[in-house]
């Protein structure tokens, strides 16, 4: 098996699942698609990964810690 180069040597490694697209992203955290375009290009929100050139993903955990921090409101 080999070693999950993306990931630190202390991380889980990662799983199908872990990463979605910005519209998964947006539907997560409650805010349209333009918005996390927004924070991006303003550097500020919840982290995104850039895959290639054009390709946005977020972690999973990242919209977690995003939402667990008060930083945005999720509809219930």
């Amino acid at each position: 098996m080999q070693p999950n180069l993306l990931a630190p040597p202390n991380a889980a490694p990662l799983q199908p699942g872990d990463l979605v697209d910005e519209t998964e992203a947006a539907a997560i955290l409650g805010v349209q698609v333009q918005t996390l375009r927004n924070w991006r290009w303003k550097r500020i929100g919840v982290r995104s990964r850039k895959i290639g050139q054009r390709l946005v993903r977020y972690h999973r955990a990242d919209l977690a810690a995003f939402i667990e921090a008060g930083n945005c409101k999720v509809a219930a």
